[in-house]
């Protein structure tokens, strides 16, 4: 195992100890289910609603760097926050999920893996749908001014490797409530498929 799965299978123990709902999203899972490339973070949302964050965050400190006071005040909110391995400077973004909306329907529709993608190569874990992959690019497409070519590239990836497979109502459905229905057209379009 690479240093970065060791320290990836660390961090879900804990998440596992504090029994805290989560997911792996962003570059991860848009490489698990289209065309993988090099990513410099790992992407989590978690749900903190029940968790004693004071115990997580002090767990945390024994490998990562987070400043506990900072990150519970972003789980209030709803913003996020990172974790830093000390040793590796390897970084996990966190993504708190909101009470209701698209993060709980993310949680509710994961996906448990055993990843082949390389650094994390035979490690389980909770991944998101292929369609809320696809949905959340698009909500930070949107968020970065539509004009990062990876993220664009990602959802492409996706789209191309599990289009037979896609539920398209609920692709529809959430591309409506996040505001991206113009995006998820148009890269169908740019995918050679109607919309």
């Amino acid at each position: 195992m690479t240093e970065l799965g060791a320290v990836f299978a660390k961090l879900l123990e804990v998440l596992d100890r504090f029994q805290i709902p989560y997911l792996v999203g962003g570059s991860v899972a848009s490489g698990s289910y289209g065309l993988p490339r090099q990513t410099n973070d790992i992407d989590i949302v978690a749900d903190f609603a029940k968790a004693n964050l004071r115990e997580f965050f002090h767990f945390l400190k024994e490998d990562f760097y987070v400043d506990g006071e900072t990150a519970m005040e972003a789980i209030r909110q709803g913003r996020p926050f990172n974790a830093i391995h000390l040793k590796g400077a390897f970084k996990f973004d966190f993504f708190p999920a909101s009470a209701g909306g698209f993060s709980q329907s993310e949680l509710r529709r994961r996906r448990y893996t055993v990843s082949a993608m390389p650094g994390l190569t035979n490690i389980e874990f909770a991944i998101s749908s292929p369609e809320d992959t696809i949905l959340a690019k698009m909500v930070w497409f949107r968020k970065g001014g539509e004009t990062s070519d990876r993220q664009w590239h990602d959802i492409l990836g996706v789209l191309r490797v599990q289009m037979a497979s896609l539920d398209q109502d609920y692709l529809s459905h959430w591309a409506k409530q996040l505001n991206v229905t113009d995006l998820l057209h148009k890269a169908l379009k740019d995918n050679g498929e109607s919309s």
